[in-house]
């Protein structure tokens, strides 16, 4: 018998994975439920191509690191248009399936985690979460030991024949570099915006990608905000005051601080 749609996609296990836990069920809980769902499934294509975009990079192939980093900023769009869709539901249907999520909050995702570790913002805390799976928690590592993003696109400088200083490429992400190293660094990309116009526009893309990320999170605090208020968050988060903590996070702040530095 020929492969059909269905057994390709595995939909009979994709489309019985829903499962609402309040009585009835209260209606708008399965659109929580697949919204949910639905940002897990691209968290994992996001994480797949940035595997791909660090091995792209590494091989010295910037026209189709920049045809990667174009489909991720596209898939962020949808990320940010699943929230117009989630705020179609009103505080008042939230609530009427609010307690059956107990603990379970969207900062137990490991994924967007994994995802911010990528990107070069590490936090050691986070492996020591109790609320991660234990297979979750070796992905966790992984990516936390592995070189980010930004580490990969320093080496891929280097391969350029560019001055980059070795401690940021080895380092860990979160260290702190003498101002000397800094401006090193902040020297070589400035020289790449005036005499290289196609790393130049690859720079460009990790700013949109940043921009990306803080739209979203800034819708996802005004849905959040919308929905419940003040109210202390689902898992016994500090609900919209932390989330409005999260809102100038940058994976590529050296890439913004360098605005002031060009001349005409």
């Amino acid at each position: 018998m020929a492969l059909t749609y269905s057994e390709y996609l595995k939909l009979d296990s994709l489309l019985h994975i829903q499962e609402p836990r309040s009585d009835g069920p209260d209606h708008d809980e399965m659109l929580f439920i697949v919204i949910h769902q639905a940002y897990e499934i691209w968290f994992k294509e996001i994480l797949h191509e940035l595997n791909y975009l660090k091995k792209l990079l590494l091989l010295n192939d910037l026209p189709r690191s920049i045809h990667t980093m174009k489909r991720i900023l596209t898939i962020l769009k949808v990320l940010v248009h699943q929230t117009d869709i989630l705020e179609t539901m009103t505080p008042i249907e939230f609530l009427t399936f609010r307690d059956r999520l107990e603990s379970a909050s969207g900062f137990q995702s490991s994924q967007f985690r994994e995802i911010k570790f990528t990107l070069g913002y590490k936090n050691k805390k986070a492996l020591s979460r109790s609320d991660y799976l234990p297979e979750d928690k070796i992905k966790l590592q992984k990516r936390f030991d592995e070189p980010s993003l930004w580490q990969v696109f320093l080496n891929f400088l280097k391969i350029n024949n560019y001055s980059v200083p070795n401690e940021l490429i080895d380092g860990a992400n979160n260290e702190s570099y003498s101002n000397s190293t800094e401006d090193k660094l902040k020297n070589v990309l400035i020289e790449i915006y005036y005499k290289n116009y196609n790393i130049a526009q690859f720079c460009e893309l990790m700013l949109d990608l940043d921009e990306g990320f803080q739209e979203w999170r800034y819708r996802h605090v005004k849905m959040v905000e919308r929905t419940i208020g003040t109210k202390t968050g689902t898992g016994g988060s500090d609900g919209v005051q932390y989330l409005h903590t999260t809102l100038s996070t940058k994976f590529f702040p050296v890439l913004w601080s360098i605005r002031k530095d060009f001349n005409k």
